[in-house]
């Protein structure tokens, strides 16, 4: 006999709800896996402009995990088959650690998250519900090509960060090997490989959350 629960239409929303408020009230998330940045010591010889602008990449960087975590549980909501719902929301479970990882080192920059949270989490719910609503295999490929983008994205982000910025650059070098790990498993499991155009349609979507997240 199969002991797996089936939720209703109503168990789902509730559980929506409770990922909406655990990403944007902080510290209300626990990392399954201890941040990157332990391992490394403060950098003393930051300036205040050298960690104002750490700290708007990583504010930049936490709010692009905010996205992820609202696409990723807009398209569990509307996904057909029950292994890609599954699949779904253990990446966004795997996608916790780099909310928190990013947020800590905002802390420790002294600095905050984006007060922009609130729409981004909405707008990125929307496409992934959007998305998964068409089916699965669109929905498999939207989550291949955005984390291609953001991989693009956190190379940049490590272009621009010191290198005596160990702490920084640990967090966002994983964060890069299971963005990448994520694509490949989308793909692997049937994603529609996305077109150029549309690729570049996403990245210009990226770039306005990039510029407005980094200072507010």
């Amino acid at each position: 006999m199969s002991t797996q629960r089936h939720y209703s239409l109503a168990d789902r929303l509730t559980q929506q709800a409770d990922a909406l408020l655990r990403t944007l009230i902080p510290s209300s998330c626990q990392p399954a896996r201890p941040s990157p940045a332990l391992a490394h010591s403060e950098d003393t010889s930051l300036d205040a402009a050298d960690k104002k602008h750490i700290a708007g990449l990583m504010r930049v960087n936490h709010t692009g995990e905010v996205c992820a975590q609202a696409l990723y549980q807009g398209q569990a909501l509307t996904a057909r088959r029950e292994e890609i719902r599954e699949a779904m929301e253990q990446a966004a479970a795997e996608e916790i650690d780099h909310l928190v990882w990013c947020e800590e080192r905002l802390k420790q920059l002294d600095s905050h998250t984006s007060v922009l949270n609130p729409i981004f989490y909405g707008l990125s719910f929307a496409i992934g519900a959007g998305a998964g609503a068409i089916s699965d295999k669109i929905s498999l490929g939207f989550v291949a090509a955005t984390e291609d983008q953001v991989c693009k994205h956190l190379d940049d982000h490590l272009g621009q960060i010191p290198m005596t910025d160990g702490k920084s650059r640990a967090i966002l070098q994983q964060m890069r090997i299971d963005e990448e790990e994520h694509s490949t498993n989308a793909i692997a499991a049937g994603g529609y490989r996305f077109p150029t155009p549309v690729k570049a349609g996403m990245s210009l979507l990226a770039k306005l959350m990039t510029a407005s997240t980094y200072r507010i």
